[in-house]
């Protein structure tokens, strides 16, 4: 049952069109950029406009251009340098978080912050992971966004943090921008190379675009906390497997890694009823792969 289904033209006629982006130049927050810069006036700034690690940095520039949403992108979303650098981490990660959400508190500034399902990473179980669950993340990354999401509820109590999945798409945008799953699966089918996924590995895989075209009904969301991204029914290697048949290729290069996570199987699969439940949907997992490789790639 649909508690309110959003549509994203009259919610952006609502809220009137001036939104900030952090993170501009990263992989999603250009593509959220490039998507609504032809619809509202978006502001952009980099590091030296606005540190987000400096609150009188964040003050003074949100308070001279007044967003009425700000969406939060800016992270050191690497995970191992977050274990290994935790407090230049969190410093962006959390203390960046809080600092975005006290002012927009102060300005009445929607906030949509994006966290990350790597906050299930470590939590017990293999059904997919609702947002109401007690989480304990394995990892510096995953406490972090966390503890950010904590900061949101406390500074903002209004504010929306969505749980993204890992994230592709079949473009580059930016010349630095490393390479994502769709890429990397496209350039070892061109290439003809072994493929190598790990059997004991669960998780989401989402169209970046779907996640920038469902963003503006994100904007109409109670506070609160939501997964955002593709739900997924496999491991990576039966994933990776379907795909492949799906698609006419043969499987034989297709190799399974018997090692990662073995003594704990990684399950950080989420489950998107709480966003549906407002009209926001995403196709599962192998599903939107078919499409989207069909799509560049003919079907043999």
């Amino acid at each position: 049952m649909v508690a309110k289904e959003l549509r994203t033209d009259e919610i952006m006629h609502r809220w009137g069109g001036r939104i900030l982006v952090t993170g501009s130049t990263g992989f999603l927050g250009s593509r959220i950029v490039r998507a609504y810069e032809k619809r509202c006036q978006v502001f952009a700034p980099g590091h030296q406009e606005m540190d987000i690690c400096h609150m009188d940095s964040v003050r003074a520039y949100m308070g001279k251009v007044r967003p009425e949403i700000a969406v939060h992108c800016a992270a050191i979303s690497d995970t191992l340098w977050c274990q290994e650098h935790p407090e230049e981490s969190e410093r962006i990660n959390v203390e960046g978080t809080e600092y975005m959400a006290r002012v927009c508190e102060d300005l009445g500034t929607k906030l949509i912050f994006c966290s990350s399902d790597q906050i299930y990473f470590g939590s017990g179980g293999m059904n997919p992971h609702k947002e109401n669950e007690e989480v304990s993340p394995a990892g510096a990354y995953g406490r972090q966004k966390l503890e950010a999401e904590k900061r949101c509820v406390r500074f903002c109590p209004d504010s929306v943090s969505l749980r993204l999945c890992w994230m592709y798409d079949s473009e580059r945008l930016l010349e630095k921008e490393h390479g994502n799953f769709l890429t990397a699966f496209l350039q070892a089918l061109d290439e003809e190379r072994e493929m190598t996924y790990p059997i004991y590995d669960y998780r989401g895989i989402t169209d970046v675009r779907l996640v920038v075209e469902n963003l503006g009904k994100a904007f109409g969301l109670p506070g609160g906390i939501y997964n955002f991204g593709s739900e997924n029914d496999y491991n990576m290697y039966e994933t990776v497997y379907r795909l492949l048949e799906k698609l006419g290729y043969s499987t034989e290069r297709l190799k399974e890694n018997k090692a990662a996570f073995a003594g704990n199987p990684r399950n950080i699969r989420v489950h998107t009823g709480k966003a549906e439940a407002f009209g926001i949907e995403f196709p599962k997992t192998l599903e939107r792969l078919v499409e989207c490789v069909g799509n560049s790639r003919p079907l043999l």
